[in-house]
């Protein structure tokens, strides 16, 4: 048995994430997800997926992206396709604004402003965004492959006709860092290749592809540690790699470390709020593994965690080919 430790003020981040460690309840855990996350960063054997969901970008979350991204903190991404467009939008001058949650909903339908929770833009702009997706889409075409190559290109293409700009896609592109999206249809990326697309463009995502390319990814480390950001389909997308692995008799023993910042409870039986545990009886996570699951809003823990992250000056240890 050992006691609590109860936390002090600290205007050092890492030091008070280090102490909260010590505390209880989910500020416990939060701690606990520095140390986890750190541990993966040091082991040179590692190779750090990070699952992406909820609207990350619109709440301001891209800036923390992508400095994990500079530090070399994650080595692959999963994401909606709803973030990586407003990731895009930011780049292209795009951006979103301060708004309210208690809102009139039909006035700003009328006005053209899109609300989400208490963040607004501008309708016509995403959809100038969806018309400069299709022209993209064009400039590549003919063009068959996973989103993870289709992401890449639209990585170099933003570096290359918007050098002013900033953006994870664009970041991602610049270090080397793959980005997956596996739903990629469901998001106004897919809108604007239905509008090249209906307009002659040989454009096609192929998203079998994409699983069995993370798979190889996965089927190719010597240990992998996930990071999951809410839930949802990034965070199946990345689990399901060990099952795919086994069944093609690579049993790798599932993750080797795990973290998840969500605010969906276990109870309802969505993947969202599944157990690391639960994910063991399927092998999805090693049974040993060093695992945390904080229920926090990802926009509260993110931003707090990375912060710790940097300010420590941990690095990344040198991984194998």
């Amino acid at each position: 048995m050992k006691p609590t430790q109860p936390v002090k003020p600290n205007s050092n981040i890492t030091a008070l994430l280090e102490s909260m460690s010590r505390t209880g309840f989910q500020g416990r855990k939060l701690g606990e997800s520095l140390g986890i996350w750190t541990r993966m960063i040091t082991d040179p054997d590692c190779t750090v997926f990070m699952g992406l969901s909820g609207a990350m970008i619109p709440a301001g979350m891209q800036n923390v992206l992508i400095d994990l991204v500079r530090h070399r903190y994650v080595d692959v991404i999963v994401s909606t396709g709803a973030n990586i467009f407003h990731d895009t939008c930011e780049h292209l001058g795009v951006h979103h604004y301060l708004g309210h949650h208690h809102a009139d909903d039909t006035a700003l339908f009328e006005e053209g402003i899109d609300r989400i929770y208490d963040v607004f833009a501008y309708e016509e702009e995403f959809r100038n965004v969806d018309a400069e997706i299709a022209r993209f889409a064009g400039a590549i075409a003919p063009f068959r492959g996973s989103s993870r190559e289709f992401t890449r290109h639209l990585g170099d293409w933003l570096r290359e006709n918007r050098p002013e700009g900033q953006s994870l896609v664009a970041t991602c592109a610049e270090c080397n860092v793959p980005i997956f999206i596996p739903a990629l249809c469901d998001s106004s990326i897919g809108i604007g290749l239905v509008m090249a697309r209906r307009r002659g463009v040989e454009i096609d995502i192929d998203q079998l592809a994409d699983t069995d390319e993370i798979t190889r990814v996965v089927e190719g480390a010597r240990k992998t540690g996930v990071i999951y950001i809410g839930g949802g389909v990034p965070k199946n997308f990345i689990q399901q790699t060990q099952v795919i692995a086994s069944i093609h008799e690579q049993n790798l023993g599932g993750h080797a470390y795990a973290i998840q910042y969500t605010t969906d409870a276990p109870h309802w039986g969505g993947l969202s709020g599944c157990t690391f545990e639960e994910a063991i009886s399927w092998g999805k996570e090693a049974p040993e593994s060093l695992r945390v699951q904080c229920f926090c809003d990802a926009t509260i823990a993110l931003p707090i965690v990375a912060s710790g992250l940097i300010g420590s000056g941990v690095k990344r240890a040198r991984r194998a080919p």
